[in-house]
């Protein structure tokens, strides 16, 4: 049988079913209409995790961090721990992701859990780790330009997309940069990012997903280890784009739910127009499907 929780007030409980209750009993308060782009806000206000290999502290193009953390395994137990670390960067890749959120949100505020060593090298536990505790501290956005293929992992990191999705904080993570199954940018509830070629710096919405969005990500310049840059491709780097174009709306719009934020990228992106409605008589139904 099916349960309902009628005698708790709204959003404190699971609601399977409503009863006894109309839709004065469940009032929303919501921001007003959707921007048509990202320029609304600068992303002030807005908490961004980036989980990677750690941002070197005080890149100029990167400036101060709110936070550093690190996920440590003890040696004897196995069991993985994040801690404060002053330790910044192992390889340049997590400073790269949280320049190019700076360059797009520049007022967002960023922190950093290195869950990667150096050359890029990490384990499906500690990445587990870093990103649970991202949830649990309830930041609003949270880079994750990575994965992993083991497919022991994605039931626990589907869990876990799924609780941050229902607690409005969102995962922006890349896709593969090559065709094999991987996690977590494969799950609905997070926001999946590819690259595309385009001079320009826009978003493209993908109407044939998996991925659902594309962004500058081929050749682009990105800061890297000792205050320098350099000029980078892969999908890492179109993922903290979204990542930034999604602090600003947050910004302009902060009671924005994760659904909501989808649909606005989606009616901001480059290659999306809006058509102009049919409307038919009651009981006629329209197929497009050859036009």
């Amino acid at each position: 049988m099916g349960t309902t929780t009628t005698g708790a007030p709204p959003g404190t409980a699971l609601t399977w079913s409503l009863r006894g209750r109309g839709p004065d009993d469940l009032p929303v308060v919501a921001d007003p209409a959707v921007p048509d782009g990202p320029a609304e806000g600068a992303g002030r206000g807005v908490r961004v995790c980036v989980v990677d290999s750690g941002v070197e502290r005080d890149h100029p193009l990167v400036g101060p961090l709110a936070g550093s953390w690190v996920v440590v395994k003890d040696g004897a137990t196995g069991e993985a721990e994040v801690l404060p670390t002053t330790t910044g960067d192992t390889c340049g890749h997590g400073t790269a992701c949280a320049g190019i959120i700076r360059r797009t949100a520049p007022e967002c505020e960023i922190t950093s859990v290195r869950v990667l060593g150096e050359r890029f090298s990490g384990t499906g536990d500690v990445l587990l780790a870093g990103l649970r505790w991202a949830v649990d501290q309830g930041f609003d956005l949270i880079n994750l330009s990575l994965s992993t293929t083991r497919t022991r992992f994605a039931h626990h990191l589907h869990e876990l997309a799924d609780r941050a999705y229902f607690a409005r904080t969102v995962l922006v993570a890349s896709a593969h940069n090559t065709p094999v199954e991987s996690f977590p940018w494969r799950f609905a509830s997070v926001l999946s990012v590819g690259s595309h070629q385009e001079d320009d710096p826009v978003h493209l919405y993908n109407p044939s997903p998996p991925v659902e969005f594309f962004a500058p990500g081929q050749n682009v310049t990105v800061p890297w280890l000792g205050g320098a840059t350099i000029r980078t491709t892969g999908n890492s780097f179109a993922t903290p784009y979204i990542t930034g174009l999604s602090a600003r709306l947050l910004s302009a719009r902060p009671r924005m739910t994760p659904f909501q934020l989808k649909s606005a990228l989606y009616l901001s992106a480059a290659n999306v127009t809006l058509a102009p409605r049919h409307h038919l008589p009651a009981g006629e139904a329209s197929d497009d499907s050859e036009n």
